[in-house]
């Protein structure tokens, strides 16, 4: 065969039906026989919104996510997806035809040294170091993807696509992972068994590892409060009477305050990232004497961030699963205060919904001079709290959500609630503008069948807007909440905090996104009133599901900001010069 065909024969192997990105002569010869082998390549606007379509369609499918483009720029603009991608733990797959063998390093058109580009932000780099070696360095990117869940790079001379070879299409090499050592295990139940307080972390890991029910059990169990990792609100119910909400900014305070009890920690598929425990809402609620059992499948995360007590380096499925067996025919400490803890969590959690449901707009001094000053503008502005409220109330239960990175999105964290995992996608901690729209797109490619929604501010919203078009040519429909309210508020906010007010690029002279969406063959809603919030998502997604649509609901929202991501992030500025005195 042809290295081309073993190729596309390692992808099909693969289960690979799909792919995203834009066509380019460095990989036409494949791309010619993708079709004949069952492979759909999807044309974006952008190879940044590629990157984040393979990382929504990941997440979603449990498969690998594939993105591919043009030789040098084509795969430079991935760099940044496939970074957020590494960061959300999602095998995404990048193959990055590369500049030919004879012209390599002599400065060549669209010439690029490929490699390094992703040495970061991928956990494996195969090079084809020879046409015969296509479809070996082919299988163990996608093998290496899943097995330690993370972005890899396949790296092609363009050139060894072509002549002939022998070779043997490797069957996917999957890897059965264990609930990890016997003795960290046991050290782990005996901990739970004289827990009076016992709290659960549900981490990525518990969506990744498939282990709700196990999560569940174990709580159930124990009478223990679960909480989400931060940006992972997708890992537990929340109907379930042991749900809690997410921990980290702009989370829930009900968890932060249970968590604060809590004498034993179980993080349950949870890395403990710095930003899903720092303190918020004026609380440093990680418990100082805590025990704290962390279970994650990569050792090397086993007490990074937070001292631990016992790490077992297991599958979050089967190492739940282990324990609960171990507790199983036992009298627990805890079963004493079972019914006492049942009553704290439910007081509160009801103190939560009550203080959301009363938390119309922000309070600080700055956010009330907005809202009186748009009193005075034309045109009618909505409280963002309030919208994020509506939009909750208004959410299909088999909803998809993603958010973007920004005020208004990370307020939102407060309000997404999801009963069913693989449901939540967030730019996590690379934290880029322009994430949530693509990654919905995928989602949408990977479950047809399920309500997409993606949440950006206007500044976000103005970095992957162009995708609309991606979704109108090729019959992707979702819909896209914009937050308008003409700024860049998350760095805004920090100019509030820290520099007395003197705004600096963070305003923004929008044009009217609904009207943008329709001149790109969308629909587009403009919403300025806080009754035509619900109605406005629900006639959207009615329209995405029944009619194929995309639609754009451009929200009008006033200029108040919520709390900054971290206080310690900038310290109050000093100046030393005399024509710098002022600015202070």
């Amino acid at each position: 065969m042809t290295p081309s065909e073993a190729f596309v024969e390692t992808l099909a192997a693969n289960g690979v039906t799909d792919m995203f990105g834009i066509m380019g002569s460095a990989f036409m010869d494949p791309m010619d026989i993708f079709a004949p082998a069952g492979i759909r390549l999807i044309p974006v606007v952008h190879e940044q919104g590629a990157g984040h379509m393979a990382d929504g369609y990941a997440r979603v499918s449990g498969r690998h996510g594939v993105v591919i483009g043009q030789n040098g720029p084509g795969i430079s603009n991935c760099v940044t997806a496939i970074a957020a991608a590494y960061w959300a733990h999602t095998p995404v797959v990048i193959i990055t035809p590369e500049t030919g063998t004879m012209s390599m390093g002599l400065g060549g058109f669209q010439e690029a040294n490929q490699l390094p580009m992703f040495e970061e932000f991928t956990k494996y780099q195969g090079h084809v170091t020879h046409p015969a070696r296509m479809a070996e360095f082919t299988g163990r990117c996608f093998d290496r993807a899943m097995s330690e869940m993370g972005p890899t790079q396949l790296n092609i001379p363009r050139d060894y696509f072509y002549g002939e070879i022998k070779a043997e299409i490797p069957k996917p090499n999957r890897l059965d992972r264990g609930a990890g050592g016997e003795h960290s295990l046991n050290e782990a139940a005996e901990l739970l068994a004289k827990a009076k307080f016992p709290v659960i972390i549900s981490g990525g890991g518990v969506v990744m590892g498939d282990a709700i029910e196990e999560c569940k059990a174990l709580a159930e169990r124990l009478g223990a409060p679960v909480v989400n990792s931060y940006l992972h609100n997708d890992s537990f119910p929340a109907s379930h009477p042991l749900w809690c909400g997410p921990l980290g900014y702009q989370g829930s305070k009900a968890a932060m305050k249970l968590i604060a009890q809590a004498d034993v920690v179980v993080a349950l598929g949870s890395r403990l990232g710095p930003f899903g425990t720092l303190p918020q809402h004026g609380m440093d609620y990680w418990p100082k004497n805590a025990k704290i059992i962390q279970i994650d499948a990569d050792n090397k995360m086993l007490g990074l961030v937070k001292k631990i007590s016992v790490g077992i380096c297991g599958d979050a499925k089967a190492a739940a699963k282990a324990i609960l067996s171990r507790l199983d025919g036992k009298t627990l400490d805890c079963d004493a205060t079972r019914d006492a803890r049942k009553a704290t969590i439910e007081a509160e959690k009801a103190a939560w919904e009550n203080e959301l449901d009363n938390w119309t707009h922000e309070k600080d001094a700055y956010s009330l001079d907005m809202i009186e000053e748009q009193k005075k503008e034309p045109g009618n502005y909505l409280h963002p709290r309030q919208v994020l409220r509506e939009l909750e109330k208004a959410m299909p239960e088999d909803v998809m959500v993603s958010t973007d990175i920004g005020n208004i999105n990370s307020v939102a964290n407060s309000y997404l609630r999801f009963e069913k995992p693989r449901s939540f996608f967030a730019a996590m901690s690379f934290g880029n503008c322009g994430y949530a729209f693509p990654t919905i797109i995928g989602a949408k490619v990977a479950a047809p069948h399920r309500p997409a929604v993606s949440y950006a501010g206007d500044g976000a919203w103005g970095m992957s807007l162009m995708e609309t078009m991606t979704c109108v040519r090729h019959n992707i429909p979702v819909t896209a909440v914009v937050f308008h309210n003409r700024q860049w508020g998350a760095e805004k906010k920090n100019q509030v905090d820290f520099y007395n007010r003197r705004f600096v690029a963070g305003e923004l002279d929008n044009q009217s996104f609904a009207e943008i969406a329709r001149a790109m063959g969308a629909e587009g809603i403009t919403v300025d009133k806080l009754e035509d919030v619900g109605p406005a998502l629900k006639k959207a997604i009615a329209m995405q599901m029944n009619e194929g649509k995309t639609t754009i609901i451009e929200i009008m929202c006033t200029r108040e900001l919520g709390d900054p991501f971290r206080r310690d992030a900038l310290s109050k500025p000093i100046r030393h010069l005399d024509k710098y005195k002022d600015y202070v």
